[in-house]
């Protein structure tokens, strides 16, 4: 019908797969009509659409008039299989929507979106600050294939010793986000932490007084930018790469990977955590590794899990957190940071909906 859309995503750069995120732009709308679009070439078998999620709306026309920003819009919304006539199984998100004005221009997306220009701009803000440049430095930890800059902070009050023995003496804690560029929601969170960890609260002081944090915000720029869901802009999923000697295919990983070396041979890192999205589970959750065969560290890698799900009852899910190590695992940062000494090393998931707890 007039009012209907069919929409193919494209698929990440050289790659033949990968259609998950969208991000898209409408023009000219009607107000009081009911509009239908329908994806017609998404992969994954499940989605939280089937749970009630409900996809991104923005308007400019509400932005300038009301200062409403992305919401959550759609009716019968559906989520199904289906079987492509030279017999290859995909799936389509199919939604309607009602426009709240004509001629307005309206954007859809899969979760908020969080560009790299963003990141750019808030990291600006940070370093105009003179309160934060006393405890927050800001360096390139490398730049990726296609020369954007993958950004480092190192956050720590500074040590009240002279001879500086109590920072040789500080633990370590890295985290990192975005190593999949489709998975906005952990920007979000990375930013979050960044809000707190730099502000004044009581909590973030002692913190910055007690721990090193090194923090990489932005792992795959290029796939941002580009707008893939998954990979790299040479077509890889850096999350399975983190083993790899290749610095020239893999600069953001390999520089990343270093710089951790080069703080364990420092001082001890006590947590890693590789900040991600999930499609199609809800409420927070972690992933983690097991060590089952130390006996002396057996259930170890469960205790911050478990305080986090005491700390957020209402947003961590303790049940779904995982522990083990899968072959096909073993190039994500989590395993190979685990393997490198860091017992506590972690993927966290959040989830593109919201909780059920």
């Amino acid at each position: 019908g007039e009012y209907e859309y069919e929409l193919t995503l494209r698929t990440d750069l050289y790659t033949s797969k990968y259609t998950q995120w969208y991000y898209f732009r409408v023009q000219n709308t009607r107000k009081d009509v009911t509009y239908r679009f329908t994806i017609v070439n998404l992969m994954k078998a499940k989605s939280l659409y089937n749970m009630g999620m409900k996809p991104l709306m923005y308007s400019q026309k509400d932005a300038q008039s009301q200062g409403i920003g992305w919401r959550r819009m759609g009716s019968d919304i559906k989520y199904y299989k289906y079987n492509t006539e030279d017999g290859q199984t995909l799936y389509c998100l199919t939604w309607t929507v009602c426009f709240p004005h004509s001629y307005d221009t309206c954007y859809f997306a899969q979760f908020y979106p969080y560009t790299y220009s963003d990141l750019q701009r808030y990291l600006l803000t940070l370093v105009s600050n003179p309160l934060y440049s006393q405890y927050c430095k800001l360096r390139p930890l490398c730049n990726s294939l296609a020369g954007n800059t993958v950004y480092l902070l190192t956050i720590t009050n500074p040590s009240k010793s002279a001879i500086g023995a109590a920072a040789a003496a500080k633990k370590a804690i890295i985290l990192s986000a975005r190593v999949h560029p489709g998975e906005t929601n952990s920007s979000w969170v990375m930013r979050g932490f960044l809000d707190f960890i730099l502000s004044d609260a009581p909590d973030a002081q002692l913190l910055r007084d007690l721990f090193i944090f090194k923090v990489v915000p932005m792992l795959n720029p290029d796939g941002v930018v580009v707008g893939n869901y998954r990979c790299s802009l040479a077509g890889r999923d850096l999350n399975r790469n983190y083993r790899t000697e290749l610095k020239e295919s893999f600069p953001c990983i390999w520089y990343t990977r270093a710089m951790i070396k080069r703080v364990l041979e420092e001082r001890e890192v006590l947590l890693y955590c590789d900040i991600h999205g999930h499609s199609r589970k809800n409420n927070i959750f972690m992933y983690g590794c097991n060590n089952k065969n130390a006996q002396d560290q057996l259930l170890h890698e469960r205790i911050f899990p478990l305080m986090m799900s005491k700390n957020i009852p209402d947003k961590f899910c303790f049940n779904s957190c995982k522990f083990q190590v899968q072959k096909c695992k073993e190039g994500t940062g989590r395993v190979v940071m685990w393997r490198m000494g860091i017992l506590n090393s972690y993927t966290m998931e959040s989830t593109f909906s919201g909780s059920t707890l």
